[in-house]
């Protein structure tokens, strides 16, 4: 029969990212956890953990195992806790991967809040623009923009699937003129993420359904959508941006719609965590403060273009 505890050893070494360092926090021999999670993989007849100088990394069958393990240990140990605190309230450290410009959306006011009505918790904020490995970079909860297509994760929309539109300042305009059709974007100054080649490729629907591609050269790039909307506000050229990120813009007349008959669909923001039942509470509280502040960016019916 498979040993509990050797379960629950196997998910603090996935959580610390090594034998050693899950022995540290338990306060027993590294080598007692190796010949521990041995045990499980011989019990299981499965290799749970590639092993090398440098690092472990999950097999497919130890993420799955991972996934199904983790909320019940991590359940437990948290009914454990507050027993032995008699509290509910939240504690322990989060690490949240969100990407590179989230303090452009959520002010750290809001964040030296949450800190100050949750004492006993800590964040460790990971920022990138690159998709990271929830498992392998111990993350508590990832914030995370497009399609859902990570299997055995749990995810919800934090920011509904809309629209993204074309955008230019007024001084553009009044420099430039505005476009007239899809295609004359070729010949005006546009801003955008970079692509291969120097080239992006639009894909817009139109005012009768169809689908229409254009090509630009974008004369400014950047990687963020804050840097697409900051140089957009600042009259570099045309944007095409969702509708979140730049209501407020349009309400206050900073940028003006282009091509208003032309939209791409876009996959909102989703917040993503490992499969399982109970999410700490220090977690859920986080998750809390995040989803009310970017559902600020989403307006109001009457407040829609």
């Amino acid at each position: 029969m498979v040993d509990l505890n050797d379960i629950a050893l196997f998910v603090q070494v996935v959580r610390h990212g090594s034998f050693a360092e899950a022995a540290r926090r338990l306060g027993v021999p590294p080598n007692t956890v190796s010949r521990r999670v041995q045990q499980l993989e011989a019990q299981l007849g499965m290799r749970l953990l590639q092993r090398s100088t440098r690092k472990l990394t999950l097999t497919s069958a130890g993420q799955a195992f991972h996934e199904r393990c983790a909320g019940a240990v991590e359940g437990l140990t948290d009914a454990a806790q507050e027993l032995m605190t008699g509290s509910q309230e939240p504690s322990g450290l989060v690490r949240v991967a969100v990407p590179a410009d989230f303090f452009d959306f959520v002010q750290m006011e809001a964040v030296a809040e949450f800190l100050a009505q949750h004492p006993r918790v800590r964040l460790d904020m990971v920022l990138s623009d690159a998709k990271t490995d929830l498992i392998a970079e111990r993350i508590d909860v990832a914030f995370r923009g497009g399609p859902m297509q990570d299997s055995g994760y749990i995810g919800r929309p934090v920011l509904h699937a809309n629209t993204d539109g074309f955008v230019a300042s007024p001084a553009y305009i009044a420099a430039h003129g505005s476009p007239e059709t899809l295609h004359e974007l070729s010949h005006h100054d546009c801003v955008s993420f970079p692509a291969p080649g120097g080239y992006t490729a639009w894909n817009l629907v139109g005012p009768d359904g169809v689908t229409e591609k254009v090509q630009i050269t974008p004369r400014f790039s950047g990687n963020t959508i804050q840097a697409l909307r900051k140089a957009t506000l600042a009259g570099l050229g045309i944007a095409l941006l969702p509708q979140p990120v730049i209501w407020r813009d349009l309400q206050a007349g900073q940028l003006v719609p282009v091509l208003p008959h032309y939209t791409r669909a876009n996959h909102g923001m989703h917040l993503l965590y490992p499969s399982r039942r109970h999410l700490p509470l220090a977690v859920s509280a986080f998750i809390d403060l995040v989803v009310a502040k970017l559902g600020e960016l989403q307006p109001s019916p009457g407040a829609r273009e």
